[in-house]
């Protein structure tokens, strides 16, 4: 009897949005792994060695290091099913292409939360706001995912996105989605997804919150005081 190939291991921070990709990709497809968090404000040694950016998620399979949460999600795809692109070349490219839509809105993300100012943070917000417009006009009307009643990489790739949305609710910024009923519709059914729950741990609202708080910004400061 063949001895049982180890686990894969996920090379994680607890608040990467990056890294919750790659969990819900793993998750969806059943893949077996460990998940082994690093302090990227004090990045060990180890850790440098498999990660030559310095960033998670990092993968590591057969003593080999995959890095960068878009290369991690296509290798899986290539080597385990269910499938979670289209079938269709065209179909691939066109999801692909939302995907980069999507790591571009995490920056504008980054920037809303780091705003130093009362006018940074509502550019910022409004041009998220401007970006999910345009994603309810691409979105499914049979929904309740991206393309349909399937989930796919899309999929995994908005729900950090939502989830950020969460926490600044409860920094008093709400009103996200309003007159968007597909974006609304996609948010619950992602929040609501067993893949989606299991890729951060059950503190991460709280964990969050708390890291919003040391940015220095226009919503740090808006926030209630953490109660003792």
């Amino acid at each position: 009897m063949s001895a049982q190939a180890p686990p894969l291991t996920l090379v994680s921070h607890a608040l990467c949005p990056y890294v919750q990709r790659a969990a819900i990709v793993l998750l969806e497809k059943g893949v077996p792994f460990a998940r082994r968090d690093v302090n990227l404000a004090a990045k060990p040694a180890w850790f440098l060695a498999v990660s030559p950016l310095g960033k998670t998620p990092v993968l590591l399979t057969d003593n080999t290091a995959v890095f960068e949460s878009a290369v991690i999600c296509e290798y899986l795809e290539e080597t385990n099913g269910p499938p979670l692109h289209p079938s269709q070349p065209l179909d691939r490219a066109r999801h692909r292409a939302w995907m980069e839509f999507g790591s571009a809105m995490l920056a504008t993300v980054g920037g809303f939360y780091t705003a130093p100012d009362a006018a940074s943070l509502q550019a910022r917000r409004t041009e998220l706001q401007q970006r999910f417009t345009q994603l309810e006009a691409e979105l499914s009307a049979d929904g309740p995912y991206f393309s349909g009643t399937g989930f796919s990489m899309v999929d995994a790739v908005f729900a950090p996105v939502f989830r950020y949305l969460d926490a600044f609710e409860v920094c008093g910024e709400a009103g996200w989605l309003e007159n968007l009923p597909r974006m609304q519709r996609w948010r619950i059914a992602l929040a609501a997804r067993p893949s989606v729950q299991q890729a951060v741990a059950a503190d991460y609202p709280q964990r969050l919150l708390a890291f919003l708080r040391t940015r220095g910004s226009e919503l740090a400061r808006r926030i209630a005081p953490a109660r003792v």
